[in-house]
């Protein structure tokens, strides 16, 4: 099982990044998946969550109306477009899998079984 994060970097306060997260070696389609963050010195935290198919979504109140997650199971992808980025967003970003394919326990960490290797968001000027 593979989880293989991309697109973080460098963006100034304001601006937008999109995050990808392929997977293989998992049944993407039948899986709810995860964004979470990890910023220096704190605990890793839950950032947005999507069900097996797309229809459910669910977002921290820190990141609603400025963050989208989306899936592409046809691609056995996981997206999280980020606008109206802040530095307190600064973080590294891990993309996970959860034995689970729907429900609120998709905002949980414990309920995923597998994890991307996370990507550097960093957010200066």
């Amino acid at each position: 099982v593979q989880l293989q994060a991309s697109g973080g970097g460098l963006v100034q306060p304001g601006g937008s990044l999109r995050l990808s997260c392929a997977a293989s070696g998992v049944t993407f389609g039948t899986r709810g998946m995860g964004w979470f963050r990890q910023a220096p010195g704190k605990e890793q935290e839950f950032v947005a969550a999507i069900n097996w198919s797309g229809g459910d979504k669910y977002y921290a109140d820190y990141v609603k109306g400025r963050f989208t997650i989306s899936r592409d199971n046809t691609k056995n992808t996981l997206y999280l477009q980020m606008n109206s980025l802040k530095p307190e967003d600064t973080a590294v970003y891990y993309c996970g899998a959860s034995r689970t394919g729907a429900g609120s326990s998709l905002t949980l960490k414990n309920w995923y079984d597998y994890w991307g290797q996370g990507t550097l968001v960093t957010v200066s000027s």
